[in-house]
């Protein structure tokens, strides 16, 4: 339960954090924080929760990374189906939270504003179509799952792994929020998808199929060609 607590709570705040700077705060009139605070608030997020509960559940705070672990031998299949529910939940209540708060500006609208939600086609920031998308999503939670992997390998350097994950997710988004709003997370997407509705909703199983099947591969590579065999 407190592993599961742990993956709510990171989840929560990773989804408030990065969604609400792109809400919130991106495009704010002339001193709004763009694409790269936005990113830097997303690769913060998940620093800042993996040292404050990292130790508590491993802080996936991602079900394409909990996917990821476990195809790349890091985690055990049983707790799979938890951890995502519980990242899901985390999401979904930190969707609502900030759908509270940017209610409350009186020329707020959901649906036009987009609500950081993930799209492809005319739903993506810089009109990428649906296969330029399905690439980035899937080569880059790729990515993210070796860079996870190898930093928390143990012959990796002690105490860096928050630090080198949060840069890797940083930079992530830097590549491919023109291209997607950039999702790799299938929480992150549902949390916000859940109150834009509409198209969202219906572009979601991208945002889910993508960064599993990426996750999967990025644990593949790690586990048979990076790791040290024992």
């Amino acid at each position: 339960m407190r592993k599961l607590m742990a993956e709510f709570f990171g989840t929560f705040v990773l989804v408030l954090g990065g969604c609400g700077s792109a809400v919130l705060a991106a495009a704010f009139p002339q001193m709004g924080i763009g694409f790269a605070g936005v990113a830097l608030a997303f690769g913060l997020t998940v620093l800042v929760m993996a040292f404050a509960v990292g130790h508590i559940s491993g802080g996936h705070f991602n079900p394409a990374v909990t996917v990821g672990l476990t195809v790349g031998g890091r985690f055990p299949l049983p707790q799979v189906f938890p951890f995502i529910i519980s990242q899901l939940a985390g999401a979904a209540v930190a969707g609502a939270v900030l759908f509270l708060i940017a209610s409350g500006k009186a020329d707020f609208d959901v649906v036009a504003s987009g609500f950081a939600s993930n799209g492809y086609g005319e739903h993506s920031p810089g009109n990428y179509n649906l296969l330029s998308c399905m690439i980035a999503e899937g080569v880059l939670t790729a990515l993210f799952l070796i860079v996870i992997m190898g930093a928390t390998d143990k012959r990796a350097p002690a105490g860096f792994a928050p630090l080198a994950i949060g840069l890797a997710l940083t930079l992530i988004h830097l590549i491919a929020i023109p291209v997607t709003n950039t999702s790799v997370n299938p929480a992150r997407s549902t949390g916000v998808a859940l109150f834009q509705g509409g198209w969202a909703i219906s572009q979601l199983w991208m945002f889910w199929l993508m960064p599993v099947v990426g996750a999967a591969l990025g644990g593949v590579i790690y586990r048979f060609l990076l790791e040290k065999a024992e």
